[in-house]
């Protein structure tokens, strides 16, 4: 009943989900952006190799891939970049502290990580949906 209900909704599905993690994206590459030398170090800390230049592409990947996420421009590829991103900084930096960082433990887990990685994922295969800017101005899907 409720399938049934919901039916003629389902094109816009895919538009609540880019600009809500369209918007977490930006702000967070944001962050980076606006802190670039502590981003540097904190990826140097952490043994990114080459962490003067990782630093500036993690930070542009996420504002500019939170940016195309938004306005539903290029969904597809920026889900894509988006969910490399959020493996990588599971595998590299998350995983050996769990999902949720116990409270007497240092650090972050890894549930928002793994949680946009689905959703960059979701996007992925569904793209932009029906009010995105590649499908209003290109009429099809990237």
């Amino acid at each position: 009943m409720l399938s049934s209900a919901t039916a003629g909704l389902r094109p816009y599905a895919p538009t609540i989900l880019r600009i809500v993690v369209g918007i977490v994206f930006m702000a967070h590459g944001l962050q980076k952006l606006q802190g670039i030398e502590g981003t540097v170090g904190f990826f140097g800390f952490l043994g990114i190799p080459a962490p003067e230049i990782m630093a500036w592409v993690v930070a542009l990947v996420e504002t500019l891939g939170g940016l195309a996420l938004i306005l539903g421009l290029g969904t597809r590829y920026a889900a894509a970049l988006l969910a490399v991103v959020m493996l990588v900084a599971i595998l590299m930096v998350k995983l050996p502290v769990g999902l949720i960082a116990p409270m007497d433990t240092p650090g972050v887990g890894y549930e928002l990580d793994g949680t946009l990685l689905a959703a960059s994922l979701a996007l992925l295969i569904l793209g932009g949906g029906a009010l995105s800017l590649e499908q209003i101005l290109l009429k099809r899907e990237l």
